[in-house]
């Protein structure tokens, strides 16, 4: 199954009020496996930036200022995108903005059937644990020490990650990796011993019977229990 995890990085939090997207990032993944197709794209937001969010992510208005409006990139995203699930962190943010853009341009905002939040599948997953990007990547190993700033492609990247691990992919993977090679060398083993002549001198089987001290002791027994169910 193809699916399309995602990251956005915004003027601030709240689109009703004029923030705006500036970045996005998509990772292609199919059944669980990253494509190595990806899609990065940063817009002008056509206003400031909030000191605020370029401490989160870097991004001034002076960089901004030069690169496309999302108009001019909303085709080809949307076909990136095409018709998979799309997968955030949180997702009811990023799609709060992936669809304020795209009505802004008078486009169709994309289906929130389409939406899986990681941050639904972990706090199912471990409920009462802390649920942020970093705090997942500790969790399960991934690796974060070059992200010193938010970037929608590199969070998604490790998302992608994260998602994998909530998901069980990683470890059903080995698993199944682990059986197939269980399967590929026991019989063999197995078949070898089988076969294998007999090494020594043959020796009786050793005939185990009771004495006849032991039958006797066995019947006293018997006798002295009162009302047996076989009698």
């Amino acid at each position: 199954m193809r699916e399309i995890v995602f990251d956005t990085e915004t003027t601030g939090l709240d689109p009703k009020t004029g923030d705006r997207m500036v970045e996005i990032g998509c990772i292609e993944m199919v059944n669980l496996v990253p494509t190595g197709e990806s899609y990065h794209a940063y817009f002008n937001p056509e206003r400031d930036m909030p000191a605020g969010a370029e401490a989160v992510h870097g991004l001034s208005a002076a960089f901004l200022s030069d690169k496309p409006l999302f108009r001019d990139l909303a085709a080809e995203l949307l076909d990136f995108m095409g018709d998979s699930p799309l997968v955030a962190h949180n997702a009811g943010f990023d799609f709060g903005f992936l669809n304020a853009e795209l009505t802004l341009i008078d486009r169709e905002p994309v289906c929130t059937s389409r939406m899986v939040d990681t941050v639904a599948l972990a706090r199912k997953r471990h409920p009462g644990a802390k649920l942020s990007l970093d705090a997942l990547c500790s969790r399960y190993g991934i690796d974060r020490s070059h992200r010193v700033k938010h970037g929608a492609l590199l969070d998604a990247e490790l998302l992608a990650q994260v998602y994998v691990e909530l998901r069980g992919g990683r470890q059903i993977g080995l698993e199944l990796a682990a059986e197939a090679s269980a399967l590929e060398t026991v019989p063999a083993i197995q078949t070898s011993a089988v076969r294998k002549a007999p090494v020594g001198p043959r020796r009786e089987p050793r005939v185990h019977r009771p004495s006849e001290a032991e039958l006797a002791r066995h019947r006293e027994f018997m006798a002295g229990i009162e009302n047996p169910l076989w009698s």
